[in-house]
């Protein structure tokens, strides 16, 4: 049986990380395991994690007319990296990822914090064509080992010079995707079980009141504002990841 102040601070946590997640379009996995990790152990901060991302995702990517543009655009990134996200999951419980994720974060803070200060970096249709396939597989490589979904695909959708809305729409289709074959990769590891499993759907509604509310806001910021949230999320988010795996 959770004790109601673990229950409070669970509910709390996801209605935070849904805000977060419906301003900026990311951000409610690294929110949730941030707080719930230092309550629960970061095991179960995953677990309960998994089945309000896969729902928020899911809304973010069909809340938009766009699906079947952006699985016609991006399905070479969407497939190398769902298939990289399974084979590498399995390796998570068994390598020291800290390294891995310290430069991820530190790789987070230097794009965020270069694109907030320059003009915004665009790729050609042909150059980003031939990256995708290498941003999917490097995406889905450090999905799998380390649980966020953010590098290098979300800078690359973003270099492809989308709007909010279709940014926003095409990260949820890849979140929902690398969440889906993330529970796949480590369905086998023995982090699952009913009990956790349970809570995480009751976390579904939380998660959803606070994403609700976050795109409210989003629908009122100019695309320029925007991109500044967007950006200085970004930016908090890979701070946060390079200074937790420094210290531990």
């Amino acid at each position: 049986m959770w004790m109601p102040e673990i229950l409070a601070i669970i509910v709390a946590t996801f209605v935070l990380a849904g805000f977060v997640k419906g301003v900026t379009g990311l951000g409610l996995p690294t929110v949730a395991l941030a707080l719930l990790a230092a309550f629960l152990g970061l095991g179960p901060a995953i677990v309960l994690m998994l089945v309000p991302s896969l729902v928020t995702n899911v809304w973010q990517a069909f809340a938009g007319g766009a699906i079947v543009e952006i699985l016609r655009r991006q399905w070479p990134v969407l497939i190398t990296g769902s298939l990289a996200t399974v084979g590498f999951s399995y390796f998570a419980t068994s390598v020291d990822t800290a390294y891995l994720l310290m430069l991820l974060g530190v790789v987070m803070c230097l794009y965020s914090g270069i694109s907030l200060f320059t003009p915004q970096i665009v790729l050609s249709t042909k150059l980003g064509s031939r990256l995708a396939p290498v941003i999917g597989l490097m995406t889905g490589v450090l999905t799998g080992l380390t649980g966020s979904f953010v590098v290098p695909a979300v800078p690359y959708f973003q270099a492809l010079g989308l709007s909010p809305r279709l940014l926003v729409q095409t990260m949820g289709v890849w979140f929902t995707i690398a969440t889906l074959s993330l529970g796949v990769g480590i369905s086998g590891t023995g982090l699952l079980s009913g009990d956790l499993a349970q809570l995480s759907v009751v976390a579904i509604i939380p998660a959803l009141a606070g994403m609700w509310i976050g795109q409210r806001v989003r629908n009122r910021l100019p695309a320029k504002q925007f991109r500044t949230v967007f950006f200085s999320t970004l930016f908090a988010l890979g701070f946060y990841i390079a200074v937790r795996a420094t210290l531990g």
